[in-house]
């Protein structure tokens, strides 16, 4: 079943972003791999709050007691997706200013690249 995190947006896996020294890298990748490491093979329980538009549960996932959704976005994986939910604001600021994933550089958010790649 594929699952839309509620109330956050991650790079998309082809998604570059720049590090300080000008180094471009896969910061979409980077993020599904990390969310992958932290699951491990735990088992994901998810709590459904919507169905998007695509017919996806949209969902607030966990494992060992672990919100996934703030876990990606104070790790600095993920965003806070305003636009649908201001639940994971508090964990975007703390990961900016720790300058963690992809606030360790420059990067577009998710839903601009999203829209910049529909525009070519």
């Amino acid at each position: 079943m594929r699952i839309r995190l509620h109330g956050i947006d991650a790079p998309e896996s082809r998604q570059l972003c720049t590090r300080t020294t000008g180094e471009r890298w896969r910061c979409g990748q980077q993020a599904s791999l990390a969310l992958s490491d932290q699951i491990g093979r735990s088992t994901v329980s998810c709590d459904p709050r919507d169905t998007d538009r695509y017919g996806r549960t949209v969902a607030v996932c966990s494992s060992r007691g672990v919100d996934l959704n703030g876990w990606l976005v104070i790790q600095g994986w993920a965003v806070a997706y305003r636009r649908y939910s201001r639940d994971y604001v508090r964990a975007e600021d703390q990961a900016r200013v720790a300058s963690r994933g992809v606030w360790s550089g420059q990067f577009d958010m998710p839903w601009e690249w999203r829209a910049a790649q529909r525009a070519r």
